[in-house]
């Protein structure tokens, strides 16, 4: 059951595409995505945590963290997320099924700020903000169907 707006605007496609399905017989095959990151992303977004602090790191700017950082996101790289895509074409599925596609854990924003910081070896400084309107504190996907009958599985960590 979604809990944001950005998710319920996904859950009314799965409903379109249920509707079309049952009044007009088109198949589908619908992959849901965890918090693609990689590279190309915009740093310059409202979304997109690992990019918006891997650029405020990399000029030494501050980085805001909403809420209390321990909000947990299931991030998937996006090379993972075009093989999935790739898979999910080539075996012409169809048969009316949705995939969740990420990792299966959730790495919060704290850890995100740490991993960063290790890898750059630099801690700028940190400024609290308070709760974004719609942001849920767990969200992370049960990939097993993807991996039972797709045979996908992620290939990168966020580490």
């Amino acid at each position: 059951r979604p809990e944001s707006p950005y998710g319920i605007t996904k859950m009314v496609a799965e409903h379109y595409l249920r509707y079309w399905q049952e009044a007009h017989g088109l198949t589908y095959t619908a992959l849901r995505y965890g918090n693609v990151y990689g590279p190309r992303q915009d740093p310059n977004g409202e979304a997109g945590v690992i990019a918006i602090f891997a650029k405020r790191f990399l000029k030494h700017e501050t980085i805001r963290i909403d809420w209390d950082g321990e909000q947990q996101k299931d991030y998937v790289y996006v090379g993972d997320v075009a093989r999935a895509n790739l898979i999910a074409m080539e075996q012409g599925h169809g048969d009316n099924d949705i995939f969740c596609i990420a990792t299966g854990k959730g790495t919060s924003v704290n850890e995100i700020y740490d991993l960063l910081a290790a890898q750059i070896g630099y801690k700028p400084e940190i400024v609290r903000a308070p709760r974004r309107p719609g942001d849920i504190h767990l969200a992370y996907f049960d990939c097993s169907k993807a991996a039972r009958i797709l045979g996908w599985k992620p290939e990168v960590n966020i580490e």
